[in-house]
């Protein structure tokens, strides 16, 4: 895997980097071509606390997940562990989808027993009728409902857009073309 690792508000030592590598390369028996593959790693600082984001791209899907701790080697060991669990847990659910896939997603498994593995289902749907409003309005029924995203359509550009709360306490928006 090619490592794109970068650093705000911090400086990315060459310690600091060689275990992020040293850690992140044991993902590489999940790929069928690891070499093509460019992770990208922000490392952050917020007070004491140490924030890593790691985020792989891949054609079809990306992987993505973040992690914060005190201590920077602790969160780099944790984000590493669950971005594997990610791979691991979505692996039955790519194969079980269609037989070859994890061929067309640019993936290669160990087989293993992962008892792991809960059935998921849909279990209540729900019809919106959205009406246009801005992004302060959608921000405001969200806090109303106590939620954490709401489905809204932009009044200016007829788009339906997602709102929702992130881990900082500010807010993203998904827009639909």
């Amino acid at each position: 895997m090619i490592y794109n690792i970068r650093g705000d508000k911090i400086l990315v030592t060459d310690a600091i980097k060689e275990y992020i590598t040293v850690k992140l390369d044991k993902l590489n028996k999940y790929f069928e071509r690891p070499e093509d593959i460019t992770a990208n790693i922000l490392v952050k600082v917020k007070g004491f606390e140490q924030t890593i984001e790691v985020t792989i791209p891949t054609p079809n899907f990306t992987i993505r997940n973040e992690e914060s701790a005190e201590n920077l080697y602790a969160a780099i060991d944790l984000v590493c562990d669950k971005i594997e669990r990610q791979i691991r847990k979505n692996k039955t659910k790519i194969n079980r989808i269609e037989k070859n896939a994890a061929k067309k997603l640019n993936l290669s498994f160990i087989e293993e027993e992962d008892n792991e593995e809960e059935e998921r289902r849909i279990v209540r749907r729900k019809t919106l009728n959205t009406k246009p409003m801005d992004e302060e309005e959608a921000m405001l029924q969200m806090e109303m409902l106590g939620h954490d995203f709401f489905v809204y359509k932009d009044r200016d550009t007829k788009n339906i857009c997602i709102i929702y709360k992130r881990k900082d306490n500010d807010y993203g928006i998904i827009e639909t073309e």
